[in-house]
């Protein structure tokens, strides 16, 4: 078994309290529903790489207005972090936007049409044959 680096408790901690902290405290009205969906601390904890998604608006101007948002809020949320975690040296915070969660989005959505489109080609041959039926 793994054993767990504290890199890697140190970025767990930071999701949390990013995002309570980034929902509650960051008070520009350009910034939407974030989430944070991950943080990677570097060895030395001198940086965070803190990855987001935005609910519904993931058009590249909304994305790069949020990020901007949060890269001037990067100060204030690092000095409340160092309110709430016990650590010597805060890492210095960089934001990103997590596309892998669009990306898998996506992918799902595609599936979903290829098994739609796959099943309306078969007709209703396929719809009888989801293998739940009874047969005698």
């Amino acid at each position: 078994m793994r054993e767990f680096k504290r890199t890697d408790r140190v970025g767990d901690q930071l999701q949390k309290e990013l995002a309570v902290l980034i929902q509650r405290e960051v008070k520009d009205p350009r910034l939407g529903m974030v989430t944070v969906s991950g943080v990677t601390v570097s060895r030395d904890l001198g940086y965070a790489d803190v990855y987001v998604t935005l609910l519904g608006e993931d058009s590249p101007e909304r994305i790069k207005e949020n990020l901007k948002v949060l890269k001037q809020a990067a100060g204030f949320l690092r000095s409340q972090i160092a309110r709430r975690i016990k650590l010597r040296h805060v890492p210095e915070l960089r934001f990103h936007y997590d596309e892998s969660v669009v990306r898998g989005q996506r992918l799902s959505s595609l599936i979903d049409e290829a098994v739609s489109s796959d099943r309306a080609r078969h007709g209703e041959e396929g719809a009888d044959d989801d293998g739940e039926g009874e047969r005698g």
